[in-house]
């Protein structure tokens, strides 16, 4: 997740928003606008729209059966008064969270990941590994949200390289 939630509604707005077809966008924050979320319409929208674009780019009918039961069990309540009732930025309890100015507190090794095709701005996320004292970065040219799904071999070969570094005693 982005460190700011300023910053990622921006790149929501800037980036993802404008490339989707502008009357679906139009009709999903219509519906959003009148608080009927539950609409069957609106997750028809959104699925081929978003998800299979930005949260994990494969068909929702091919998504591992893990990721399925996730969204199967997903806490609606909880999720909406956190993230705010769009699928398409955040609002909620969280709209206003900023912590990219604590993150040089942290002093544990932490490696941030960014995937070309997520929700979460790259550069954002490449910034928040540099403002780590130990902090590093992994870019998948091919992932999503969930990268270690569609830019799999990328992804677990850039995490086993980061925890290898720690391996050897003193480190």
């Amino acid at each position: 997740m982005m460190s700011s939630i300023p910053a990622y509604n921006d790149y929501a707005k800037r980036v993802l928003m404008p490339a989707m077809d502008q009357k679906l966008l139009a009709e999903v924050q219509a519906i959003e606008a009148s608080g009927k979320v539950t609409d069957p319409r609106y997750m028809q929208i959104l699925v081929p729209m978003h998800y299979e674009q930005h949260i994990l780019r494969l068909p929702a009918e091919q998504w591992p059966e893990p990721v399925q039961r996730a969204f199967a069990h997903l806490n609606q309540p909880v999720y909406a008064h956190m993230q705010g009732p769009s699928e398409l930025g955040a609002g909620g309890i969280l709209a206003d969270w900023d912590r990219f100015a604590d993150l040089g507190r942290i002093a544990t090794p932490t490696l941030v990941i960014g995937a070309r095709h997520d929700t979460m701005d790259p550069t954002h996320m490449e910034a928040m590994a540099k403002r780590f004292p130990h902090g590093s970065y992994l870019f998948l040219p091919e992932g999503s949200h969930m990268a270690l799904y569609d830019d799999q071999a990328r992804y677990f070969a850039g995490l086993i390289a980061f925890l290898h570094r720690f391996d050897a005693p003193g480190t």
